[in-house]
């Protein structure tokens, strides 16, 4: 269990932040974006449970906030040469498999699209659109990470599932689809 009696440090004052290794890098390094872009998912994430009130959804939103705590400790913790430290908490297959069957379940029981559709509807579905592209700027975040950096690619996977079990669960919000705003090409000339 995490204990933290002191929240400031003075360690961050240069501009550089503790990885879990206990090596440190600059905050704006690529891999720290990342990381931060998974926090303000996940914070979109907490208010878009808010919005939905006591759906089952949320049960599963608050499992995949739990899930986000992982992914950013995972991004924050370097891949060594050799095999992994005991102790890295990495984002495992069975994560990403359990957001895909969720999306599988969900689709069953959505309207067809027949065009895109525009981010709104119901509040709670406007909330979880809101996730869904911060979610997807997080992706955008690792993958650029990546270029530099050893990722383990169970993230990423993790990422590009979730922005998609996002764009559905809106949709289910939105009365399995029925109540989708649609985007009309054009519309405004």
């Amino acid at each position: 269990m995490v204990k933290l009696n002191k929240i400031y440090t003075r360690t961050g004052d240069d501009g550089t932040t503790g990885l879990v290794d206990g090596s440190r890098i600059a905050k704006h390094a690529p891999r720290m974006q990342a990381v931060g872009d998974v926090d303000e998912a996940n914070s979109a994430i907490g208010a878009a449970i808010v919005a939905m009130g006591a759906r089952e959804e949320a049960g599963w939103l608050t499992t995949i906030q739990n899930d986000l705590f992982d992914l950013g400790a995972d991004l924050a913790t370097p891949i060594p040469d050799g095999p992994d430290e005991p102790w890295a908490l990495r984002i495992v297959p069975s994560q990403v498999a359990r957001l895909e069957a969720q999306i599988d379940a969900m689709n069953e029981t959505l309207s067809p699209l027949d065009s895109f559709i525009l981010p709104g509807g119901s509040a709670a579905a406007a909330s979880v659109h809101l996730a869904r592209a911060i979610t997807r700027r997080a992706e955008r975040s690792a993958t650029a990470a990546a270029a530099e950096v050893a990722l383990n690619r169970q993230a990423l996977a993790y990422l590009n599932r979730l922005s998609d079990l996002l764009f559905v669960l809106a949709r289910r919000l939105n009365g399995d689809g029925a109540d989708d705003v649609k985007w009309v090409p054009g519309a405004s000339r």
